[in-house]
Order: structure tokens, then sequence, then C-alpha cells
């Protein structure tokens, strides 16, 4: 029976104590601390990459080997590995799945973006979603419940679909509200410019993907400007106030739903912190993310190969081991970079440069999440 999703947004916070205490991340994580502090480094530091693979169909050779080098928390599937027929997607991720939770010894992250519109990885056998600004549309033509309750069937439907294939993570929902800063950038990607309404589209997105087992990271937090970061590096220069604003969607789904992931942006915030991107700030994350807002689930950060970072004349590797230090605990990175980060993080540690502490409390919100939904143990 569908229901109207704006209604049930808002009454969500109704029954938010027995969510806090049976369904929150924090009630896993002194198991998952457990789990945590058994593992030996190299396994501790492969726990906290989330990295993408070659090949598509079955898992090629050398991708084995190095994921039995580097046993990682985590997968991110792209359109060249997915663009197959359904049965060869889900050879693929269950031959990846199975592979590396035997050298990890816990299962994986099974990562897509799946926003729907511009962003669709999938070959001609998964429905392609609406994009987000389409609900936006919708709601001003035909009324926020008709727009809300379309996008819970449609996220729904796909939420069982993608699970169905061995997916147990999605790179999204983009949780930005539109404006004049961030419009050239996110185009279709946001929900449109009203706060509310994102705050309400982007729940029911989360709500129907943990429906279905799937652990949704929402993004980019704080936000963006109309440079891309991938190309170079960008500052939102506004005050408090106004940052407090435009991170209210964002506010408003951790108070309510914990997700499992918050993914930061690489953005300049110097009303926070005028000297470091975000992704590399203990101010932005400890402070303001994790402090002021109460997120208590993975804190990842984008690749560090992206120009935001490489600007800044920062290697990937070094980046690593500083947005660990700063607070993150899973970190987006290509194949050709594994081994290094991962020997860059291990080197970190025996150096002190990384405190073992620090990394198995990044390991252990991870495993905590991937218990939680199920995805690790009982």
């Amino acid at each position: 029976m569908r229901f109207f999703a704006f209604t049930f947004v808002l009454l969500f916070a109704a029954s938010n104590s027995v969510f806090a205490a049976e369904n929150r991340t924090s009630h896993f994580m002194e198991r998952a601390a457990r789990i945590a502090s058994s593992m030996d480094d190299n396994t501790l530091a492969a726990q906290v990459l989330l990295t993408g693979i070659n090949g598509s169909g079955s898992l090629v050779p050398h991708m084995r080997t190095l994921l039995q080098r580097v046993p990682v928390g985590g997968v991110m599937l792209f359109r060249f590995n997915l663009d197959t027929p359904v049965d060869a997607v889900k050879r693929l991720l269950s031959e990846t799945f199975d592979h590396i939770s035997a050298y990890a010894g816990i299962a994986p992250f099974m990562a897509v973006d799946h926003e729907g519109g511009l962003v669709h990885r999938f070959g001609p056998g998964v429905e392609r979603l609406p994009s987000a600004y389409s609900f936006w549309e919708l709601a001003r033509r035909e009324g926020r419940f008709a727009a809300l309750d379309l996008a819970e069937m449609l996220y729904r439907r796909s939420a069982l679909e993608i699970s169905e294939l061995g997916i147990n993570m999605v790179l999204a929902p983009v949780v930005e509200a539109l404006d004049e800063e961030n419009r050239a950038f996110l185009t279709t990607r946001s929900f449109g410019p009203d706060t509310n309404f994102t705050e309400a589209a982007a729940s029911v997105f989360i709500e129907s993907m943990t429906a279905a087992g799937i652990t949704s990271v929402v993004k980019h937090f704080p936000g963006n400007t109309a440079i891309d970061p991938h190309y170079d590096i960008s500052s939102l220069n506004t005050d408090r106030d106004t940052l407090n604003e435009m991170i209210r969607p964002f506010a408003g789904i951790i108070q309510r739903l914990d997700p499992a992931s918050v993914m930061i942006s690489h953005v300049k915030v110097p009303a926070i912190d005028p000297y470091r991107n975000a992704s590399l700030s203990p101010a932005v994350i400890q402070d303001w993310l994790r402090g002021e807002l109460g997120f208590e689930g993975i804190v990842m950060a984008d690749d560090f190969a992206m120009g935001a970072v490489t600007t800044l004349g920062i290697s990937h590797s070094a980046a690593t081991v500083e947005a660990l230090n700063a607070g993150v605990d899973m970190i987006m990175l290509w194949p050709n970079q594994l081994i290094t980060v991962h020997n860059a993080i291990l080197t970190a540690l025996r150096d002190g440069q990384l405190s073992r502490e620090r990394l198995e409390d990044a390991a252990a919100r991870i495993i905590a999440v991937k218990l939680r939904f199920g995805i690790a143990g009982d």
C-alpha cells in the first residue's frame, strides 16, 4: 500500500526514540570495535578503502590477486563494470563479494552511483531513475505529495532491483539544495532549490534503499560551488548563518535517519576552516559534522585524485593519511592507486603519523554500518 511519503517524513520524528535505541549505527559500535581491534594491520588498513575494479562479467585474475593482497572494505562499480546482461552483473558482484569476504574476514560494500537522470551506471537491463530535479518540477506542477509519492514508488522498486544484483551501497542521494553557487555543477542532480523539499525527497530515497537493505551515502557535505571539484578547488565564501541554512537538509536527515554515510566534499569553507579543504579539515569533520550535527556513521571522502586536491600539491597517499587523521573513515580510490595508498597507511602506522586507535575507530564505523544493515554478521 502506497502512502504519502512527505507525511511519513514529517511524522518520523515521533518514533525517533525507538529508531535511536535499536537502529542507529552507534548501537553496533561496541561489537564493531572488537572486530576492528582483532584485525592485523594489513586488514585494518584495507578496511578503510573503497576501490574501483577492472573488468566486467567476472573478476579478472589480476584483480583477484590485488584484492587478496589488499582486501578492501568496499568496491565501487562503474558503467564499464555493469554494461553487461544482468546475469553477468550478478556473477561479477557475487565473485567479488565472496573473494573479498574470504580474505578480509568481513563482507565488503558493493557500491554504485545511483542518483538517476545523468548518473546511471547500469546497462539496458536495469531501470534508469528520473533525475532528482524532475521530482521538484513535478512538485511545482502537481504538488509535493504527488511528487514524493511517485519518488517513493520508483525508489523502492529500484532498490529491490539493484539489491537483487548484489548492490548494498548507493553513493546517493545528493542532499544539496540548488542555488546560484552550485547550479552549474549539480544541474539536475539536486532535488531543487527548496531545502524542505530536498530533505523530504532525499529522506524518501534513503528510507526506500534502507527497506531493501541498501546503505545510502548522502552527499556532498557541506556543499559545492559552480567549480567542478574534478578539475579545481572551490570555496564556499559565506558566513555561518548562511552555511547553517545551506546544510539544513543534511542536519535534518542526520538527526532523524542516521544515514549510513556522509560524503565530504573537497570544497574550502573559510568560515569553519580557512586553511584546509573540508575533506582534510578536523574542524569541518570532527567539530561541525560529528560534534554539532551529531553524525555517527561513516565519513567518506571523494577521490583524492581530483583536481581540488592535486592542485594543492598533495599526493593521494599523503592526502589519505591527512584525511584519516582529520576524521575521514573511508577513502575512494582507483585500482592503480591501491597498493601505494595501502602501503602509505601502513607506513604512517609504523611511523606514528597515524595512530592505530584512529584507524580502528574508522574501521569500526565501517563495520558497525555493515552489522546494522546485515551485510556482515547477524
